[in-house]
Order: C-alpha cells, then sequence, then structure tokens
C-alpha cells in the first residue's frame, strides 16, 4: 500500500534536513513554492510539516516562516528540579517514555552506599527510554529504596513522574547532588539511544534526597551528546 502524499512529502524534507540540505535555524521553503513542486494542495503540504513540527524538527515563526530547528536540547535540571516531561513540555516539545524495565532486585555495593542502605536491601531498579519527539534523548536507570515506598510497584511510569510519585507517597525530593562525566557508547546503549558505538554521550549520576536528608533517588542518565546541551547558572557569592 503506498503512502499518502503528505507522507512522501515528510520524508523527503526530513531526509532533506538530515542530509543539510535544509540546515539548522534556515528557513525551508515556503507552502506555496512546496505545493509546486510536489504538484500537490498547500493543505497536503501544510500536513507534511505540522508532522515535522510535531516531530521537533521544524518550528514555525510568526511573520517569518518554518525554519529547521536547532536539534540540541538546552537540559536546564542542573540548576532546577522539575521532571524530564516537565522541562521538555516548557520547551514546546512533546515526549514519550519507554518502560524498559522495573523490578525489585537485593542493592548492590554501589547503590547501597548511594541510597545508604544495608548490602542486599530491596530497591527498585527502573530503566526507561525518554525521548524528545521521535528521537530517544536519554537513557535512565534509576534505584528507589523499596522498604518505605511499597506503592511504586503498582505505577506505571510510561504515564507517571517519579518525582511527582514521590511527592505523593510523602518523600518529596527537594535537594539533588549530580555529578557529570562523559563517556561511550557501549553497543547496547547505541542501539537503545539510536548512535553508534563509542559516540560521545553525558553521563549524569544523581541523588535525589527528601528536606529530611533520606536519599531515594540513585539515578545513572546517559544522554545523547548531539541533541543535548546543559545550562548552568551561578551567583558570585556561591563561588569559591
Amino acid at each position: 500500500m503506498s503512502k499518502p502524499k503528505y507522507q512522501l512529502i515528510e520524508d523527503e524534507l526530513r531526509s532533506k534536513i538530515q542530509d543539510g540540505v535544509y540546515p539548522e535555524n534556515a528557513l525551508i521553503p515556503k507552502e506555496l513554492e512546496l505545493a509546486a513542486a510536489y504538484h500537490v494542495s498547500r493543505p497536503t503540504v501544510r500536513q507534511a510539516i505540522q508532522e515535522l513540527v510535531n516531530e521537533g524538527l521544524l518550528e514555525k515563526k510568526r511573520h517569518y516562516g518554518t525554519i529547521v530547528r536547532n536539534r540540541k536540547i538546552a537540559q536546564e535540571f542542573t540548576h532546577v528540579i522539575e521532571s524530564y516531561n516537565q522541562e521538555m513540555q516548557a520547551k514546546g516539545l512533546a515526549t514519550q517514555t519507554k518502560v524498559l524495565a522495573f523490578t525489585t532486585e537485593p542493592a548492590t555495593q554501589e547503590v547501597a552506599d548511594a541510597l545508604q542502605l544495608a548490602l542486599g536491601a530491596k530497591v527498585y531498579k527502573l530503566t526507561r527510554l525518554r525521548f524528545a519527539g521521535k528521537d530517544p534523548i536519554v537513557l535512565v536507570t534509576t534505584y528507589i529504596p523499596a522498604q518505605p515506598l511499597p506503592e511504586l510497584a503498582q505505577i506505571d511510569f510510561t504515564v507517571s513522574s517519579l518525582y511527582d510519585e514521590l511527592e505523593q507517597s510523602g518523600y518529596p525530593v527537594t535537594h539533588v547532588h549530580r555529578k557529570l562525566e562523559t563517556l561511550a557508547a557501549d553497543e547496547t546503549t547505541s542501539a537503545l539511544l539510536e548512535v553508534a558505538t563509542g559516540a560521545p554521550l553525558f553521563y549524569f549520576q544523581t541523588l535525589g534526597s527528601t528536606s529530611k536528608k533520606q536519599i531515594v533517588e540513585f539515578s545513572q542518565a546517559r544522554y545523547r551528546g548531539d541533541f543535548n546541551y546543559f545550562v548552568l547558572d551561578m551567583d558570585k557569592d556561591r563561588i569559591g
């Protein structure tokens, strides 16, 4: 079965964006020009463009036209505490979460040390692949103490925010400590994030704690290097 005309135009425009024919921040041709070039109606072109807007590849600028979006996403969680969905939606990006695994298991030494638990204590292990538009952006594995939070086992984290669920359970995250490194994508990570094996990744380790200084989150997040940059704010009186 052949594709609808708008999808054929969508595919060709996407290829031109990915190949650099239409570089970042460049205007694409106007709807009338594209309609004439593809021998279709303006509504057909408009539908193709809207699909690429929804995907995050194009952006409509009022009184200006449609431009190729800068594909790098400003990640601002380095100075605010909010969920991934909140941050992406504030940037106008559609989000999606795939839960790759959600299990209960005994804490390894690394996890026990991070969460200040005894070796072998029960923890939840939640592994999620998170998207902006249709692109996988970050692979994150999170460990949470199981003992004080039995209700988390019933949560569908494809639609629910971990921080919202922790708050509703009486353990709101009020402070985070993050460590940033860079590493190369291994074979598994490269397949999930759709990057080449060995591609550079930003690697964050996060400890989230409550106002009572109880650590309730230990996360290991691998962000694509080609899609993300990170924003840091500093006040002079905090600089040594």
